[in-house]
C-alpha cells in the first residue's frame, strides 16, 4: 500500500474512532437524536433549541433534565394555546415510549436557553447535555439557524 494510501486509511479510521463515543452512548441509551438546531435569538440572551428524539428500544425513555454550558439556566418548556392565548409551561419530565419519536419544534416542546453566556453565530454548534432518569446522559450539538428557520 503506496504511503498516501495509508495516509488516508489512517485518518479515516482516526475519524471513527472519535465519532464512536457518542455513536456508543447513543446505542446504550437506546435513542437517536436527529435534527438538533437552535434559532439564532435577536439580541438576547434567551434562545430555543429543537430536535427529534427516537426511542429505539424496548423500555421507556425519560429525559429529566438538560443544561449547556454556555447557559446559566436550561429547562424544557411546552407551548400550547389556551383560547386563543399562547402559553408555556416548563415540563419537568419527557417520556418518549419505546418505538416511538418525540418531536421538540417551534411553538410545541422546546429546550429553553436563558442566561446565554456568549452571542450565538448562525453556523455555530452548541452542545447540549441531555440527562436521562438513571443518570445516563447525551451529547447533542446543536447548529444555530437563522431568526426565521421553521
Amino acid at each position: 500500500m503506496s504511503r498516501m494510501k495509508l495516509l488516508i486509511v489512517s485518518l479515516v479510521l482516526a475519524d471513527a474512532a472519535a465519532f464512536m463515543p457518542s455513536l456508543a452512548i447513543a446505542q446504550s441509551n437506546a435513542v437517536i437524536v436527529q435534527n438538533a438546531w437552535i434559532r439564532k435569538p435577536p439580541g438576547v440572551n434567551t434562545a430555543a433549541a429543537y430536535f427529534v428524539l427516537k426511542n429505539t428500544g424496548s423500555l421507556p425513555l425519560k429525559v429529566v433534565g438538560v443544561s449547556s454550558p454556555i447557559a446559566d439556566h436550561v429547562m424544557v418548556h411546552e407551548t400550547s394555546v389556551v383560547q386563543g392565548q399562547s402559553r408555556m409551561r416548563m415540563r419537568d419530565e419527557v417520556v418518549v415510549a419505546p418505538g416511538k419519536t418525540v418531536t421538540f419544534a417551534p411553538e410545541g416542546l422546546h429546550v429553553m436557553l436563558t442566561g446565554l453566556t456568549k452571542d450565538l453565530a448562525v453556523g455555530e454548534t452548541v452542545p447540549l447535555l441531555l440527562q436521562l432518569e438513571g443518570g445516563k446522559e447525551i451529547s447533542v450539538n446543536a447548529v444555530v439557524r437563522p431568526l426565521d428557520a421553521k
